[in-house]
């Protein structure tokens, strides 16, 4: 394992879009290590993540382009939305943060809504109303695909009009895939860098992977990724995969240079179980960046 400082001495820093925040809650997300991830990026035309999740890194930078994309429909489904309509999709989402819409009757009849409209507007503003008001911002689907995450009981859930508006001035250089990471990855092209942050790995043998989406994310996916990201670099693409620290993980991308972390984490319900996790960054650098 290294330091950053040892690793990219005299790497031009990253151009940060200043106070450009995620507008979405997000269990995993990057906020807390966008600092440490940004100072190991080099610059580039096009910033590639096909794992959206929030996109804190993307918003926290100021490459001249970005593809985002993401296997889940209903994330993408939302930014495409935002960037399409701007201020008055904001608006339209604000309708949905009222005292009267914060009860346990209405969120399940609206959460019952979302899993059944065509409406791809309504079905977009409810994700965010949903991602808001259900427990701890998380986003879980049953192996029906239907969103199952239970009302989060808020006093005053916060509406993020700030954070939209800057992400819809932001989206207007971005494209936004509901894709695959296979199909994102095979798009990337040299002078793209690429941030891999898919569902982590488990930390205990007991533990299950991820149902962010109801298809999952497992062993093959995480070995399949590695490939890639390996074969990217070889064609002169920088990558950047994020992790738990595990035997598994770090035996996975030995053939990179990884990054020891300690990341704090809060989803866990019981605050005694809220604790650092050992996390990594597996870089993959271009020959001639190494």
């Amino acid at each position: 394992m290294h330091s950053l400082l040892s690793l990219f001495p005299d790497s031009p820093p990253v151009q940060v879009h200043a106070n450009a925040k995620p507008f979405l809650k997000w269990a995993g997300g990057k906020s807390r290590l966008v600092p440490l991830i940004r100072a190991c990026l080099p610059p580039a035309r096009r910033l590639i993540e096909p794992f959206a999740g929030s996109a804190a890194l993307w918003l926290a930078t100021a490459y001249p382009a970005a593809l985002i994309a993401d296997v889940n429909d209903d994330l993408i489904r939302l930014y495409q939305t935002l960037q399409a309509e701007g201020p008055d999709f904001i608006t339209y989402c604000r309708t949905f943060f009222t005292p009267e819409t914060n009860t346990q009757n209405v969120y399940y009849a609206l959460r019952e809504r979302f899993n059944t409209t065509t409406n791809s507007r309504e079905k977009a503003a409810l994700f965010v109303y949903l991602n808001r008001h259900c427990y701890n911002g998380l986003c879980r689907y049953n192996e029906s695909g239907y969103f199952n995450v239970s009302f989060g009981g808020y006093r005053q859930p916060y509406f993020p009009e700030a954070e939209m508006w800057m992400f819809w001035q932001k989206a207007q250089k971005a494209q936004f895939w509901a894709a695959d990471f296979r199909q994102v990855l095979a798009a990337a092209e040299p002078g793209d860098v690429v941030y891999c942050d898919p569902p982590y790995v488990p930390l205990t043998a007991t533990a299950s992977f991820t149902n962010y989406v109801a298809e999952g994310f497992g062993p093959d996916e995480h070995q399949a990724l590695a490939t890639w990201a390996k074969r990217l670099a070889s064609q002169g693409i920088f990558v950047i995969v994020s992790n738990h620290a595990t035997p598994w993980t770090k035996e996975l991308y030995r053939s990179a240079t990884r990054l020891a972390l300690s990341v704090p984490r809060s989803i866990s319900k019981d605050g005694t179980g809220r604790h650092a996790a050992a996390e990594l960054l597996a870089i993959f650098a271009p020959k001639d960046e190494a």
